[in-house]
Formats: structure tokens, C-alpha cells, sequence
């Protein structure tokens, strides 16, 4: 809720978008100040308003149809409801597009069209409008028709080929990551391509088509565990818990709880077998190579220092870690995240008025983005009611009467 000078202050945004990847884009724009009007179904909305296991709950037994997935993505958005398969409906999404600066849509490729929504045809209202649309498999190609979701792509694109236990051991097998990792990337993809599309734009004088797709996503958030496998011809392994850039790395059991240790250089490493009184593991043939304690030898290992670590509480062995300058972390469950001291100090739990939710706010995930020093991100808005801003909307930006409105109603159109 503060007021600070924003980076996108006077950007408008038309989010049509639904579920989680796009709507997360579109809210990393409402964070940095674009003002973003969220087009929803009337009396449905965005499928996202159903998913997930919590919901916020309303004052006097309101429902406020708010997810976890709806409030993780939908913050700073005013919400107006619009029956886009009517005539009056596309009149209204027209008549917003003629002064705004991007549209933001996921339906399938060529859906829009069907209703005169899509770029070519709201590029000829708007040139200057940067259209953005968000789907799984991208606008072409033999698969472009097909839908998507996270889980989908997590094993289309690899991620599941380097998540999961090593061949061999107890439970071995690829598996999902807890988040939905590709739609949250897909969401920072889209917002930096229409942020880079405002700069060129501010350039040229012209907007423009941006195609996202979570396929694209995925193959690249594998990053360099893909580029290993480019270089060399050979898939890396699952690893586990094991750290793909050196070893040793993994979890360690202790007597109280979990620490996870990244002693991925010779000069830590050489370290850690001092600190457990055991220097000829440094020398050891097993373990004498970052690859070696990375690969070949990583579970015997991390066996061996386990049952070192054992015999320590979490505290103690963090701090002879930090007096060793061993990198090192407490393994947290998710109540503990909130807890840590740093976690705490970065004020990264962001409790936020909320006029409808039955404790008068809701606690939000801070924007990542909002340690900027002159343009921060920030919370200004709960995530909205289903057309909470239906007639602000329409009177103020579009001059409809409160009569008009009403008919409009009555006709479902709203």
C-alpha cells in the first residue's frame, strides 16, 4: 500500500489472461505501477479463482471465489466482468484497447479472432498496442493447437529428466517439482518481453506481437544442465539432493533436524575435512576431484559426512560451518520460512488490507522486485472480487451511464 514513484506509472494493461503463467506476468506489471484491468466471465471468471487447496475467507460469509492461485497472482488488478462472445462485450473491450498499451491473452491461438479480438484487428484500433499472447506450445508449429499445463511441460521439457533420485537407489525415478515452476518463469518471460516491447516501442512509435510459450520456458529454465548435455552428448544424471555445480553437496541429517551443505570448491571441501577431523579425505582417490564428489563418489560421500553431522544439533553445526566459512543452510518447512530472521527483515510476508476478507487483510509474497532504489515494486491492491470494478471502469474510462451499465446487465453482457 505504499505510494512511491513507479516504473510503469501511466502504462495501461488489459489482462485477459486465466490460471497462473500470464496473470503472473501481467501482475509483475501491476507491481511496477501499470494500471491492470483484469477481464474476467461474468459469474465464472478466471478458472484460477477455483484452484489450489485455500481460500480467503469473506466478511459475513462472502465468497470471495479468492485461491491461493487467484491471490498469488492477481494483486494490483482491477477486476471487470465482460462477455467477450457478445457484440456489446468486444465493443468494450475495443473501446478500452483504443487508449491502452498492452493486451495480455492465453486462449488458444486463433480463439480471439473468432470475436475480432485478436492483434491484427485491435493493432488497426491501437498500432501502438503491444499484444502479448501466452499459450503452451507457442502460435506455430505442428503442436500450437494443443494445450498445456505446468506439469506437462515439466516432463516435455526436461525438468523432470534432472529432478528426482539417482538410478539405483531406493525411490529412483524422475520426478514433478513441488511449484509450478514453468507457469511462474512464463510469467517473468512475459513480463520482461512486453517491458522490453515498451522500450522499443518508446524507440519506434510502434507496438507489437510478442508470442510466449511454456514449452520454450521449459526447455531454458534447465539452463546448464541442458547446456552440459549440448557440450558434451551425455544427459547428466539426477542427482537427488545433490548440487549440479560441485560437490559435496547435499542434505545433512543432524540430531535436531536438516542443515543442507555446499562445499562445491577444493578450497571448501579442503575445509570440511578439517573441520571433521578427517584431512585424508581431501586426498582420498574416491573424492579428490570436484567431479569425483559431484558424481562418481557423491553418495559415498555424503554418506560419510552424515554420519559425522549426526552427532550435532542444526545450530551448532551451522555455526562451525560459518566460523569455517563453509557455505551451509537450515533445511525450513514452510511455517519455518517465516520464522527467519533474514526472511523477516526483507519483510518478504506482505500483509495487505483487504476491505471483503474476513480478518481485513491477507498475507501476500513480497515482489522479489521491490528492493529497487528509486522505482520499487509495490503492493497497492488486494487481489479483486469478481468484477469489483465493473463500474468504475466503464463510467470512468469509458463514460458508460449507470442506466447503461444496468441494461448491460440485465443482458448478460456483464
Amino acid at each position: 500500500m505504499t505510494q512511491t514513484p513507479s516504473a510503469l506509472q501511466g502504462i495501461r494493461v488489459i489482462d485477459m489472461s486465466r490460471v497462473f503463467a500470464a496473470p503472473v506476468g501481467a501482475q509483475i506489471l501491476g507491481d511496477l505501477g501499470a494500471d491492470v484491468i483484469k477481464i474476467e466471465r461474468p459469474g465464472v471468471g478466471d478458472d484460477g479463482r477455483g484452484y489450489g487447496t485455500a481460500w480467503v475467507k469473506g466478511k459475513n460469509g462472502l465468497d470471495t471465489k479468492q485461491s491461493s492461485f487467484f491471490t498469488v497472482s492477481n494483486r494490483n488488478k482491477r477486476s471487470i466482468t465482460v462477455n467477450h462472445s457478445k457484440p456489446e462485450g468486444q465493443e468494450i473491450i475495443r473501446a478500452l484497447v483504443k487508449d491502452a498499451d498492452v493486451l495480455i491473452e492465453n486462449y488458444k491461438v486463433g480463439d480471439l479472432a473468432r470475436f475480432g479480438l485478436d492483434y491484427e484487428s485491435l493493432k488497426a484500433i491501437n498500432p501502438r498496442l503491444i499484444y502479448c499472447s501466452v499459450t503452451g506450445y507457442g502460435q506455430t508449429g505442428p503442436m500450437a493447437a494443443k494445450p498445456g499445463y505446468d506439469g506437462l511441460f515439466q516432463a516435455t521439457g526436461g525438468m523432470m529428466a534432472v529432478t528426482g533420485i539417482p538410478d539405483g537407489l531406493p525411490g529412483a525415478g524422475p520426478l514433478k517439482a513441488g511449484p509450478s515452476l514453468v507457469d511462474f518463469v512464463t510469467g517473468h518471460n512475459t513480463a520482461l518481453a512486453i517491458m522490453a516491447a515498451l522500450m522499443h516501442r518508446a524507440n519506434s512509435g510502434l507496438g507489437q506481437f510478442i508470442d510466449i510459450a511454456l514449452l520454450d520456458t521449459s526447455v531454458a529454465m534447465i539452463s546448464h544442465i541442458m547446456q552440459d548435455y549440448l557440450i558434451s552428448g551425455f544427459p547428466p544424471p539426477r542427482l537427488g539432493n545433490g548440487g549440479n555445480g560441485g560437490g559435496p553437496a547435499d542434505l545433512l541429517n543432524c540430531s535436531d533436524g536438516i542443515v543442507y551443505l555446499t562445499a562445491g570448491t577444493d578450497e571448501h571441501y579442503r575445509r570440511l575435512t578439517v573441520l571433521m577431523g578427517q584431512p585424508e579425505l581431501n586426498t582420498d582417490p574416491r573424492f579428490d576431484s570436484n567431479f569425483k564428489r559431484a558424481r562418481s563418489g557423491q553418495a559415498e560421500l555424503i554418506a560419510i559426512i552424515d554420519t559425522w553431522s549426526r552427532g550435532f544439533t542444526v545450530s551448532q553445526l551451522l555455526d562451525m560451518f560459518e566460523e569455517a566459512g563453509i557455505p551451509a543452510a537450515k533445511y525450513n518447512t514452510l511455517p519455518e520460512v517465516w520464522e527467519e530472521e533474514q526472511v523477516k527483515f526483507r519483510q518478504l510476508r506482505a500483509t495487505t488490507p483487504h476491505p471483503h476478507a474476513e480478518a481485513g487483510s491477507v498475507d501476500l509474497i513480497a515482489s522479489p522486485l521491490a528492493q529497487m532504489s528509486a522505482s520499487p515494486a509495490t503492493i497497492r491492491m488486494a487481489p479483486p472480487l469478481l468484477g469489483e470494478h465493473t463500474d468504475e471502469v466503464l463510467q470512468g474510462l469509458l463514460g458508460y451511464s449507470a442506466e447503461r451499465i444496468a441494461e448491460l446487465r440485465e443482458l448478460n453482457i456483464l
